[in-house]
């Protein structure tokens, strides 16, 4: 082929070429937002879930446990729609002394991919995460 006939060709092949590498770019921020994001809820249920099994009493826990998860969240700088949704299980602490128990804490956070600007960027997707703790075997608990 002579150079007059393959003349156009490269914007003809960037024209095809670029919606895929757009796509692949918007799928490895919006993977890699995904991952992070599941990192944090984790690391808050963790949180949660170790702050209230210190408490003394199953009211006591709960406050811990939500605000604990509330701040772990923040200082991540991962922002939740509408609030992260903090479910404690405190029935542990109804268990005799010297019976294992334990506490958990569920996380769920609605993460947003809003200030991604590109096209097929999804809306955004709930982020689950729970994390037992073992309560003292040996302390008293109310």
């Amino acid at each position: 082929m002579t150079a007059r006939g393959a003349r156009g060709s490269a914007a003809i092949e960037m024209a095809v070429l670029m919606p895929m590498f757009l796509a692949l770019f918007t799928a490895a921020v919006v993977l890699g937002r995904t991952g992070n994001a599941i990192s944090e809820v984790e690391m808050a249920a963790y949180d949660g879930a170790r702050t209230a099994s210190l408490a003394r009493d199953a009211g006591t826990a709960r406050v811990l446990a939500t605000t604990t998860v509330e701040q772990s969240l923040s200082e991540q700088g991962l922002a939740c729609v509408g609030g992260p949704a903090v479910a404690v299980d405190t029935a542990g602490f109804g268990q005799p002394v010297g019976t294992p128990a334990s506490v958990t804490v569920r996380v769920t956070c609605a993460v947003t991919y809003g200030d991604v600007d590109l096209v097929g960027v999804p809306a955004g997707r709930p982020i689950s995460a729970s994390f037992v703790s073992p309560l003292d075997q040996y302390r008293v608990r109310r």
